[in-house]
């Protein structure tokens, strides 16, 4: 008879959380981007009735105390050391080109197409290429018509820590890392989220956005309240709804100190895909980082600083 290891974990049965998160009474506040600069606060469910129709189409709240928070985000002020410096380290991942070529690998998922040949493809659509030939006195290169397996547009979500437990480089590094990616993401449909104890929708998906705007609205949302990991991943579920499966994902930035809202694991069961930048150069959780990143059969990788990101992201594109 086998004997079980103790620490074994019976198939199914999830691990604790390493920290108790506090319960939540009522529902987050969903912040969402709107055209006056600022952001209305609104709901989960009443961005899903108004998702699509455009910047600002949240429901503003109707509390005094919503009412003075959108006040205070629509005057934010940023330091513009950290604003320059977020830029620059932007800059320099841009370079990097942390995102591998649009073009898939023979391999990887994707539309085949019938293309002119450039020098990449030696998979010749033979009877295409022999029509062409055929019709031509004089064949050309161009005549040559090759298979190729053409990405799909994806559509990506990226879901940044600005929460209380983040602190003065690693915020300006996360706001790098999703500048640049905003930028090299340009042709791919791109939803940006920030989150603490809330979450607030920076760029809502397939609007088009510019890296800076990117870094300073980061930059100038206050780095507050406690980490809800959950919120933000269930508001990134709600950016993908109605994506095919394989065109979706879903990018954290994060340190994975979730101590706010319910376990997060489930709703990572429920993306399509879901990857993990763990910044590990202060209090971090590694596990609850691996499990998200299991759930959502995505990577998680750790980074100290932004020297880390282009080859953690090179790593993380290429899946």
């Amino acid at each position: 008879m086998t004997r079980r290891s103790p620490a074994a974990q019976p198939r199914g049965v999830r691990k604790p959380l390493r920290r108790k998160p506090k319960q939540l009474d009522t529902e987050p506040d969903l912040l969402v981007a709107s055209s006056g600069g600022g952001f209305a606060i609104t709901s989960r469910s009443e961005r899903a009735k108004t998702r699509g129709q455009g910047r600002g189409s949240g429901v503003p709240g109707t509390a005094d105390e919503a009412g003075e928070r959108d006040g205070d985000l629509q005057a934010p002020v940023a330091d513009e050391q950290a604003r320059l410096r977020a830029r620059l380290i932007a800059r320099k991942l841009a370079l990097a080109q942390v995102v591998p070529s649009r073009r898939a690998p023979r391999s990887a998922t994707g539309t085949l197409m019938t293309r002119r040949w450039r020098g990449v493809s030696d998979e010749i659509d033979l009877d295409r290429t022999l029509e062409a030939v055929a019709a031509t006195p004089l064949p050309t290169d161009d005549d040559i018509l090759v298979r190729e397996r053409v990405r799909r547009r994806r559509s990506i979500v990226l879901v940044v820590d600005i929460s209380g437990s983040t602190r003065g480089e690693q915020v300006r590094t996360a706001a790098a890392t999703a500048g640049a990616l905003a930028g090299e993401l340009s042709r791919d449909r791109l939803a940006v989220i920030a989150f603490w104890s809330d979450a607030a929708v920076i760029s809502p998906m397939g609007e088009a956005v510019s890296p800076d705007h990117v870094v300073d609205a980061l930059l100038t949302l206050p780095t507050q309240g406690l980490t809800n990991v959950e919120f933000a991943l269930s508001v990134a579920a709600d950016e993908l709804r109605g994506v095919l499966p394989s065109e979706g994902r879903v990018l954290l930035l994060s340190d994975c100190v979730h101590n706010a809202g319910p376990d997060p694991r489930t709703v990572a069961t429920t993306l399509p895909r879901l990857d993990v930048l763990l910044d590990v150069s202060g209090e971090h959780d590694l596990d609850l980082g691996s499990d998200l990143a299991s759930a959502g059969h995505g990577r998680c990788l750790p980074v100290r600083n932004h020297h880390d990101v282009a080859p953690a992201l090179r790593r993380i594109f290429a899946g």
